[in-house]
């Protein structure tokens, strides 16, 4: 836990709740045990969403669909969304919510492994939303960065990992060290990259918000 549970717990106890469409999902998906993105990121992605109105969105990591659809619900109309996700199970279930959300005309879903689907897509993307197997994050961004239009956002989610981050190397169990190496050299190359300009926010699980310098 990288922030205080009262706070937390305070902060979303304010928050003015979603559709009832999306409300209904989120507890449905919490009762399954499907990870969705937290309150408090949600709230963050409607803030992003009204400052940057994005028109091309690529999401990477889909689920069940649920931060797809929240995406489509505060967007602008004519917004488009790509989104990945490799999980056979959870992919008709997302196919199912976003036909019962009547987006369909506003998605582009990929099955597939994240990584060779970024390698053989093209365009220029307003917002990247990263939120997968986190370890991979490092071994997607030259293809991610690539894909973000000048003057894009990156946004990558759980990237403080409840706070292990900041452990030392052996104190971190040993079926946790690879994703523990991968994230901090993540997090490096987010903040030392020539192209981007990065914050990493204690919010949530962490998550950082890279904008792609104008050319």
């Amino acid at each position: 836990m990288i922030v205080e549970e009262r706070m937390r717990t305070f902060i979303n106890s304010l928050d003015a709740g979603n559709t009832p469409f999306l409300d209904e999902l989120e507890r449905s998906a919490l009762s399954e045990g499907v990870p969705i993105i937290r309150k408090e990121m949600q709230s963050f992605i409607k803030t992003l969403l009204a400052l940057k109105k994005p028109q091309r969105i690529l999401e990477v990591g889909t689920a069940v669909g649920f931060s797809t659809l929240l995406m489509c619900e505060y967007s602008q109309p004519e917004m488009h969304i790509t989104t990945i996700e490799n999980y056979e199970k959870r992919i008709p279930k997302a196919r199912e919510n976003f036909r019962r959300a009547g987006c369909e005309s506003q998605i582009t879903f990929l099955e597939g492994d994240a990584g060779q689907i970024l390698k053989e897509l093209s365009g220029a993307y307003d917002l990247i939303f990263m939120d997968a197997a986190k370890g991979q994050y490092i071994h997607w961004l030259p293809d991610v960065v690539r894909l973000l239009a000048p003057g894009g956002v990156l946004m990558s989610d759980n990237v403080l990992q409840e706070g292990e981050l900041i452990e030392s190397h052996y104190l971190v169990e040993r079926r946790n060290r690879t994703i523990y190496k991968r994230m901090r050299e993540y997090l490096y190359e987010l903040k030392h990259h020539p192209q981007l300009m990065t914050s990493i926010i204690p919010l949530g699980d962490g998550v950082s918000l890279s904008v792609k310098e104008e050319v």
